[in-house]
């Protein structure tokens, strides 16, 4: 499978491949219906050259990327402008994908978060039932 991240060799790529390791939080941008750009912080797994992204049922995420599938993902930067890592690619809605609290490694990479803020995994599960996979195209940073 041909990827799109950089050479974790360099020293961008291997910034990269640390933080799609480690990072809970990525902004998700999506498009409004009247071209707006509407970010938002987002709960993601890395797996499979995809992120997975769990959203409510009724978020208007969904009909900004039914009617506009292109989306960009970014981390937070270090505050000066610094440690900028931007994705951009396709979002779709992933049905076949199992419910969070059946997803075993989003499970645990989020378990204290689940436990803080849902209390069980099929709290977070019912709240947030539609599995989104966005397959980034371009990686780009500084």
């Amino acid at each position: 499978m041909a990827t799109i991240l950089p050479d974790p060799a360099t020293s961008f790529g291997e910034r990269v491949a640390r933080r799609l390791r480690e990072e809970k939080i990525i902004w998700l941008t999506t498009t409004g219906a009247d071209g707006t750009p509407q970010p938002a912080p987002v709960w993601f797994l890395w797996e499979d050259e995809t992120f997975l992204i769990y959203t409510l049922a009724n978020a208007k995420r969904l009909a900004h990327i039914e009617r506009t599938p292109r989306v960009a993902l970014n981390f937070d930067g270090d505050g000066t402008g610094g440690d900028i890592i931007v994705f951009t690619g396709e979002a779709r809605q992933a049905p076949d994908t199992p419910p969070a609290d059946q997803y075993p490694a989003y499970a645990e990479k989020y378990r204290d978060l689940i436990a803080e803020e849902f209390q069980t995994p099929e709290n977070f599960a019912r709240g947030y039932p539609v599995p989104l996979r966005i397959t980034p195209t371009k990686v780009r940073g500084f």
